[in-house]
């Protein structure tokens, strides 16, 4: 220990500083247990010494953990310090850590407990009794501090222990929580799965794939009932009309299939999906020319501009039906493109017929119709084009024949005026000319002494039409 003056070590056996000669004061801290101490010395000397109960001493001891005094000290009596020596040599017996602690903390306790001696003595010179309680005090001070220190320890244990005990419970707990929320989410989830399934399975889509099941399966009374189901759930949506024709198509009654879009068509002119609907069968079915019939009754700019690829315009010709006089020369052009077939005897054409190079001419007297179709990119062909054209030549007046008719007597020319386009024909013994009798080249001379029956005809170049006959009667005498 030190000095309280000086601050030099003291030895445990010396009771004067070596340094400043102090003598050592041992005042220890106080303790409730010194109360009783101090009433046991008391009694001692007025030789009525008494005992102190254990109730007593444990509700000092409780005390004393308290205030977490560990130099104080306690009367126990007989009994109860043998028990507390028996029970330090079981310790002392037991090697460990919190053993020698202990043992060193009572060491140093029964140091500073030495320093009580001079209080000791005092009641010795009183008699016995006083001695016995003097080494019941310092005993029960050592004793004492080691219980307090294990006492300490075993509320720390118990501390860490419940400490322990509650984190475990919080952990369960917090896993119980998340076990009840992933219950209840998968619930959840199942439920909505099943709400899903069930709007589902009366959907447009859900009644769509029934009816195609049953379609599969043969049973067409079954898909035709799911499709018109689907029809009533959306009549503006075109897939349920192409599953009824598809009932009727695997029955091979495409005129019923037909049907089915057109009757539909009537009460929904606007509908771009059941035009394109109808489009795909026709395709499907390999009916592309019902296409373009179809598109040309429709009124419909937004449904035509929808389908425009599969729009294949009708063809135009450059000059109009009519009768004309003259050779003529028809052009034919399509406003949508495509390549364009034509007949000129009246036939329907097809991508077998003529196709079309060069403008048509019409050179032979008669009537002509000339027919024509587009076909796109797509070979959709066009409704058929169509136009008659009749060609009359016009036919010129009998030919002038000079000089007129009558008796000549001296050496004539006979003229016929030739109009262009024209060859002259003639006779001189009254028969009809033909284009094999004379051909007129220029003035013929008039016989002599004669009565010739001069005829003359024009024939048209171009178509062979001759006109009418111009007749002459001559005489000739000489003189």
């Amino acid at each position: 220990m030190r000095c309280m003056h000086c601050g030099a070590n003291i030895p445990d056996d010396r009771m004067i500083c070596p340094e400043c000669g102090a003598e050592v004061q041992i005042v220890p801290d106080y303790n409730p247990l010194e109360d009783v101490l101090a009433r046991e010395v008391k009694g001692s000397v007025e030789g009525a010494t008494r005992q102190i109960s254990s109730s007593d001493v444990r509700r000092y001891n409780r005390r004393a953990d308290l205030t977490q005094n560990i130099n104080s000290t306690r009367v126990l009596s007989q009994g109860e310090l043998d028990r507390l020596r028996e029970e330090r040599r079981e310790r002392m017996r037991r090697p460990g850590e919190g053993a020698q602690r202990n043992v060193r903390s009572t060491g140093n306790m029964g140091r500073r407990t030495g320093g009580m001696r001079n209080t000791e003595d005092a009641p010795r010179r009183t008699g016995g009794g006083v001695r016995g309680t003097g080494n019941i005090r310092s005993t029960g001070s050592i004793r004492n501090t080691g219980s307090v220190r294990q006492s300490r320890d075993q509320n720390l244990r118990s501390r860490d222990e419940r400490r322990r005990q509650q984190q475990i419970r919080k952990r369960e707990a917090a896993k119980k929580r998340r076990r009840n929320l992933l219950i209840t989410l998968f619930l959840l989830l199942v439920l909505i799965g099943l709400g899903i399934y069930v709007v589902y399975q009366n959907s447009y889509t859900g009644v769509m794939k029934k009816g195609y099941n049953a379609l599969q399966s043969g049973d067409y009374a079954e898909a035709e009932n799911y499709f018109n189901r689907a029809i009533v759930k959306d009549e503006s949506r075109a897939e349920a009309y192409t599953g009824l024709s598809e009932i009727y198509i695997e029955q091979n009654d495409l005129d019923a299939a037909e049907s089915v879009f057109l009757t539909a068509l009537e009460t929904q002119p606007t509908n771009e999906g059941l035009y394109q609907a109808v489009i795909d069968f026709y395709m499907e079915t390999e009916q592309p020319e019902k296409i373009s019939p179809l598109l040309e009754d429709c009124e419909s700019e937004s449904v035509l501009n929808a389908v425009s690829e599969y729009v294949s315009s009708a063809p135009v010709f450059s000059l109009e039906g009519g009768t004309y006089e003259e050779v003529q020369e028809v052009r034919i052009s399509s406003p949508t493109g495509g390549t364009i077939y034509y007949t000129t005897d009246g036939t329907d054409p097809t991508t077998s017929s003529t196709k079309y190079q060069e403008p048509v001419l019409l050179q032979e007297e008669g009537e002509v119709e000339i027919r024509a179709i587009a076909v796109n990119d797509k070979d959709i062909p066009s409704v058929v084009s169509s136009a008659k054209y009749t060609i009359e030549f016009p036919i010129a007046s009998a030919p002038a024949v000079n000089p007129a008719t009558g008796q000549y007597t001296e050496p004539t020319q006979i003229t016929i005026t030739v109009p262009d386009g024209y060859t002259a024909y003639y006779t001189m013994d009254g028969t009809t000319p033909t284009s094999e009798s004379s051909r007129y080249t220029g003035p013929v001379d008039m016989p002599a002494n004669q009565q010739i029956i001069f005829n003359a005809v024009l024939i048209n170049n171009s178509n062979g039409k001759a006109t009418d006959v111009t007749t002459r009667n001559y005489i000739t005498r000489s003189e």
